[in-house]
């Protein structure tokens, strides 16, 4: 008997148009090699993802993230695929616009029983204090401004270098300045960024910055069935991200942590949460305690780490979980390796004995690293093109003030700072690089493979994360505007 229903097909839905989406490959290849039907609502026109041999139709995404546009398209794909089956989102829009709609899509899809408001109060930022206050697991204090002057005292309170995140980062502007997540380095900073709030679509957030270092970045993935019970997945630990400080595991290794499982299990319990869950953590260099980054009521896009002895990942978890079928015992395999191939290049090179997973290369389905290959080789060369006439034009700039003379040259040159608002790289801070991703959002590319290639000889186009690990991204603890937090909270974030 297979492992899966295969009568069973699965939905996976991304509404986020990132086409550098490894994790939604990931959830396709998951699927379609256990023998399930896999159909795709998301943007492949540009993207790897439908060249995928396991792809058995891609659908038009729906227009927004609205629960109505979202429900509208979903009962679409329903009446043509016939039968009920298994919705896997793949992003927060998408976790969030189905529980809303759970009832809604009940007749059609099988979904986790999950209260829908608790998938929107867990990936909003803003909200996530409370979830770890009343779970009692540590979170770095965040304080809210509530204009642009509590903005420039709540980073001079936490100190500097500070973070600065929106609350709900799947709600800015595609294609904008906007990063979800920056390392403020100056009180003007944070008041530039206030100022945006509109723009941005929902609240600042400020809060202290724990520092990096070896060791200190770890996710831990899983799936809590319909008991609660938290089965499949596992920690792992952050070895590399790209963009360096605040970027997407380059490379995670599955590492035992009783630490993180405890806290997950908590944190499950405590929120009577249903479904898969991505949970990234900080380790503080002077408390030891490890402190709840971000909670993602959805599968992370290094989820495959987490194939464990029994052939079973957070995926095939929600599949078995949801057709009644018992989800096996864990059998983890510690020291497996998941390799993102253009930001750890070298780590894809090296040998890897106890087992390892790349995002995009795969001997039963090259067609993705095909297809990610042009599209990445583009966007790099676009992205350099970028820089390049920037450059160009930054050095016009100053040969026409230093030939128009001293005045213009006070007003226009390196001492000059950017206007309010106006979204330079100064303003965003070393914390996101602007040109990783469209849109903020890391991009990740394939190796480019050749016909019958193995990892260890493939070319790779672009090897900027082959370096060490840096923050994985920046706690948050909410709480009201000019307060403060527990004692316990205060002194595990300093």
């Amino acid at each position: 008997m297979p492992l899966l229903d295969t009568r069973v097909p699965a939905v996976v839905l991304r509404i986020d148009r990132n086409p550098f989406h490894h994790g939604t490959l990931g959830a396709v290849r998951s699927l379609g090699r256990a023998g399930v039907e896999v159909h795709v609502v998301a943007d492949t026109a540009g993207s790897p993802v439908h060249r995928s041999r396991f792809v058995h139709r891609a659908h038009t995404p729906p227009p927004d993230a609205s629960p109505d546009a979202v429900r509208a398209v979903l009962q679409q794909v329903a009446g043509r695929i016939g039968r009920p089956a298994v919705l896997v989102p793949m992003d927060d829009a998408s976790a969030i616009a189905a529980a809303r709609t759970r009832d809604g899509l009940a007749a059609s899809y099988l979904l986790p029983e999950l209260p829908g408001a608790l998938a929107e109060r867990v990936a909003d930022k803003a909200e996530l204090a409370a979830v770890c206050a009343a779970a009692d697991v540590p979170h770095p204090l965040t304080l809210i401004p509530d204009s642009a002057a509590r903005a420039a005292a709540d980073v001079r309170r936490l100190g500097l270098p500070a973070v600065a995140k929106w609350s709900r980062p799947w709600l800015l502007p595609a294609g904008g300045d906007l990063r979800s997540t920056v390392l403020v380095r100056s009180e003007r900073q944070a008041r530039e960024l206030y100022l945006r709030t509109e723009e941005a679509g929902s609240r600042l957030l400020l809060q202290a910055y724990l520092p990096p270092g070896q060791d200190r970045d770890w996710f831990f993935h899983g799936y809590a069935d319909r008991s609660g019970a938290v089965r499949a997945g596992g920690p792992g630990r952050k070895q590399s991200a790209w963009p360096r400080g605040a970027g997407l595991t380059a490379v995670g290794r599955w590492t035992p942590n009783p630490q993180l499982r405890e806290l997950t299990e908590r944190l499950v319990g405590e929120l009577g949460y249903r479904g898969v869950l991505d949970l990234d953590f900080r380790r503080c260099g002077v408390t030891d305690r490890y402190h709840l980054l971000d909670f993602n009521p959805r599968p992370g896009a290094q989820f495959r780490l987490f194939e464990d002895g029994a052939g079973v990942d957070v995926v095939r978890a929600l599949h078995l979980d949801l057709t009644g079928r018992p989800v096996p015992d864990a059998l983890p395999r510690s020291g497996r390796e998941f390799v993102v191939e253009n930001y750890a290049p070298l780590a894809a090179l090296r040998a890897a004995p106890t087992g390892r997973e790349l995002a995009w290369y795969a001997p039963d389905d090259r067609m993705p690293g095909w297809a990610m290959c042009g599209l990445w080789g583009r966007h790099v060369s676009r992205r350099l093109g970028q820089r390049l006439r920037a450059t160009a034009a930054g050095a016009a700039g100053l040969r026409r003030a230093a030939a128009a003379g001293p005045a213009a040259t006070s007003a226009t040159g390196p001492g000059a700072g950017p206007a309010a608002g106006s979204g330079t790289d100064s303003a965003a801070g070393p914390a996101t690089d602007s040109a990783a991703v469209p849109g903020g959002r890391p991009a990740s590319g394939p190796p480019v493979p050749t016909p019958g290639s193995s990892p260890s000889s493939l070319p790779f186009l672009h090897s900027p994360g082959s370096g060490t690990s840096g923050p994985s991204g920046s706690a948050v603890v909410s709480v009201s505007s000019g307060t403060s937090v527990t004692d316990n909270e205060k002194a595990s974030s300093r």
